[in-house]
C-alpha cells in the first residue's frame, strides 16, 4: 500500500486511531480497522470522506478477488467506525451479498495426541505452556499472559485476564497443573510472569521484562506437530476447544514432565500422577504475594 501525502487523510487517520483506542477495543481489532483504512485510502487516492454506495460496492467487489470474506467484513466495519466516530455521519449499510453459512467442525486433538505433543516439545518453557493450555482449556495468548498473582490456590482456580471480547473469567485449576506450575516457577523464580521470556536463558529468566513471545510459541507448536506427523491444522485456540477430560487430575506426572529432557523420551506414555497437596502455590490476594513466593522457595 502507498503512503499518504494527503494532509486531510492523515488527519482523519490519526483521529480514527485515537477513537479506536478510546473505545477500548482489542489491539488486534485496532490493527485490523487501521489497516482497513489504509487499504481503502490507497484505493480511493486518499479521498474517503464522500464515498458513494456505488464506489463502495466496486471497492468490496474488487477486494473479494484478493482477500477473504473475513477481510471484507473487517474493512466494512472499519469504514463504518470511521464514518460514525470521525466524520460524525449516519452510516448507511452497504448491501453486500453474503456467502452461505457453513458449519465447520474444528480440529480437536485427542488426549493421546496432546500427551505426545507435550512430551515431544523439547524446550521446557513451551512444554509446560502446552500442558497448561490443554489442562485448563486456554488460548495460547491467554496462557502467555498468566501472571503469578492470577493463580488462586485457595480456590484452585486461575484468573484469565483480557480474554476474547476483552473479558475476564475464572478457570478451574487442576491439581497436577498447579503442581507443575509451582515446580516450574521454582526453576525461573520470576516475580511476575508465569512464562517469562527466555532470551537470557531459563536460569536468568527472572530478569525478563516480558513473557514468552506469541510468535515463538506458535512456531514451537508448528515444529512439534510436524515432528509428530500430525495431520491437523492447529490454531491458536486449539487447546481452548480441546475440552480437557480431567480437571482434578491429569495424565501427566509433574516430576517426569519437568525431568531433564535428555532422560525423557518424547513418546513415553506417562503413568497417572497422584498429587500430594502441599502449601499454596500462590495466594489470590496481592497483599500476601510476598509470603506466597517465599513458600515456593521452601
Amino acid at each position: 500500500m502507498r503512503t499518504s501525502n494527503n494532509p486531510q487523510f492523515n488527519r482523519y487517520y490519526e483521529l480514527h486511531s485515537k477513537h479506536l483506542k478510546l473505545k477500548g477495543l482489542q489491539p488486534k481489532t485496532i490493527d485490523a480497522y487501521s489497516r482497513a483504512m489504509r487499504r481503502i485510502g490507497d484505493y480511493f487516492d486518499f479521498e474517503v470522506d464522500a464515498l458513494s454506495p456505488d464506489q463502495l460496492l466496486d471497492y468490496f467487489h474488487d477486494l473479494l478477488d484478493r482477500l477473504s470474506w473475513s477481510a471484507v467484513k473487517l474493512d466494512l466495519y472499519g469504514l463504518k467506525f470511521f464514518y460514525t466516530h470521525v466524520l460524525n455521519r449516519t452510516w448507511v449499510d452497504v448491501k453486500l451479498i453474503k456467502p452461505p453459512k457453513t458449519k465447520r467442525i474444528p480440529n480437536i486433538i485427542t488426549p493421546d495426541e496432546v500427551q505426545v505433543l507435550v512430551m515431544t516439545t523439547r524446550k521446557l518453557s513451551y512444554r509446560v505452556l502446552f500442558f497448561t493450555l490443554y489442562s485448563m482449556g486456554l488460548r495460547i495468548s491467554e496462557g502467555l499472559r498468566l501472571e503469578v498473582g492470577d493463580i488462586d490456590s485457595d480456590q484452585m482456580r486461575v484468573h484469565v485476564r483480557d480474554a476474547k471480547g476483552n473479558k475476564d473469567r475464572f478457570v478451574p485449576l487442576p491439581v497436577n497443573t498447579y503442581e507443575v506450575l509451582r515446580r516450574f516457577w521454582r526453576i525461573h523464580r520470576h516475580p511476575s510472569f508465569i512464562f517469562p521470556n527466555r532470551k537470557r536463558g531459563l536460569k536468568r529468566a527472572h530478569l525478563a521484562t516480558s513473557s514468552l513471545d506469541m510468535g515463538g510459541a506458535q512456531l514451537a507448536m508448528t515444529a512439534v506437530v510436524k515432528e509428530m506427523g500430525l495431520k491437523k491444522r492447529l490454531l491458536a485456540t486449539v487447546f481452548a476447544i480441546a475440552m480437557p477430560l480431567i480437571y482434578s487430575t491429569c495424565l501427566y506426572s509433574p516430576r517426569l514432565l519437568l525431568a531433564p529432557l535428555t532422560r525423557t523420551r518424547p513418546h513415553t506414555r506417562l503413568p497417572p500422577y497422584r498429587p500430594i497437596l502441599s502449601s499454596p502455590f500462590l495466594s489470590h490476594s496481592r497483599l500476601t504475594l510476598t509470603l506466597a513466593l517465599a513458600r515456593l522457595s521452601s
